[in-house]
């Protein structure tokens, strides 16, 4: 194995052209965690978040972007019993991802999906982890419940649609053209709204009967948080995951008294290797049969070269896509 590898650096704070490729040393698998050549990285809202100066990485976190890779496993730190060398994963990290090489924790290793190439394997671990943990976890949707997605056209969004629609709940999702509803319907949703247009307060009150919905998985914040009070349900969990529109808003607390909803959210990015490992437990056992049986599948829409990575961040803050952009190594 070589000692060098290519990756992407942000140089300083700013637009994408701020992401250049570079060699850096071949990092080296601590205690507990496996090191992986690198086939293909997913790209996320966080990492352009990280590259604009507004997202540093955790503490001893790599300062290389990338969330989620999948390839192959070519050396084992100490401790590690559950992979060998030559097996192949997708694997959720804490940064490093940008890069043809990178280290990962062996309980955020994921096998390969049956019948997925590496680019989509690589789309899933954010958004899966990020999905079961917040809507599943936290917020606890159930079979026979209802949820409202916004940004439902998103890597989140379209993940969010189809494992909620997975195991039985009926689902809501916002977004802002025509073809972005109409591809969250192909999906699963019961219906899409798009806030170009439609007041989504208006469409769910008048869609429930004046009940509101469940569960509302909210990466948009601002003016949205007090929107989404109306819109809940009795008993209604409100998580939230992003702040497209900022992270404070004026709200009302009398009908989170009148209605006992719950407000939550949470950022993975920070969590223990133990949290990630519990949530990694939870989607081998609940959600990679699904995966694997082809009941449910990421979302491609782009993929790009390593050295690409400016475009797909362009692509990115464009909001043009719908579902994923992947870096293939």
């Amino acid at each position: 194995m070589t000692e060098a590898m290519s990756c992407i650096e942000i140089t300083q704070p700013g637009a994408p052209d701020v992401l250049v490729p570079a060699k850096r040393p071949v990092p080296v698998a601590a205690a507990g965690e496996v090191l992986i050549q690198v086939a293909a990285a997913g790209v996320n809202r966080p990492d352009v978040i990280q590259r604009q100066g507004s997202y540093p990485p955790p503490p001893g976190a790599s300062d290389i972007p990338g969330l989620e890779v999948a390839g192959t496993i070519v050396a084992l730190g100490d401790g590690v019993t559950e992979w060998k060398v030559g097996d192949e994963v997708c694997a959720l990290v804490t940064g490093g991802g940008y890069a043809e090489y990178c280290t990962a924790a062996a309980s955020c290793c994921m096998p390969i999906p049956e019948g997925f190439d590496m680019e989509k394997a690589a789309a899933l671990p954010e958004t899966y982890f990020t999905v079961w943990h917040n809507v599943f976890q936290r917020a606890r949707l159930k079979e026979g419940e209802s949820l409202l997605i916004h940004g439902g056209s998103s890597g989140i969004g379209t993940t969010a649609i189809q494992l909620a629609k997975a195991f039985g709940a009926t689902v809501y999702a916002t977004a802002g053209s025509p073809e972005k509803c109409e591809a969250c319907e192909k999906l699963g949703a019961d219906q899409a709204i798009n806030y170009r247009l439609e007041d989504y307060v208006e469409v769910i009150q008048a869609v429930t009967d004046g009940r509101g919905v469940d569960v509302i998985l909210d990466m948009v914040g601002g003016d949205y948080i007090p929107r989404n009070i109306k819109c809940l349900a009795m008993d209604g969990r409100l998580v939230s995951i992003a702040f497209l529109k900022g992270s404070k808003a004026e709200i009302n607390l009398m009908p989170v008294m009148l209605k006992r909803l719950t407000l939550t959210g949470s950022t993975l990015r920070p969590q223990s290797v133990a949290a990630k490992a519990a949530i990694a437990a939870e989607l081998r056992q609940k959600v990679w049969p699904l995966l694997d049986a082809g009941d449910v599948a990421p979302i491609i829409y782009a993929t790009f070269p390593l050295d690409q990575a400016a475009e797909a961040h362009r692509l990115m803050e464009s909001s043009d896509h719908i579902g994923k952009i992947v870096l293939t190594v």
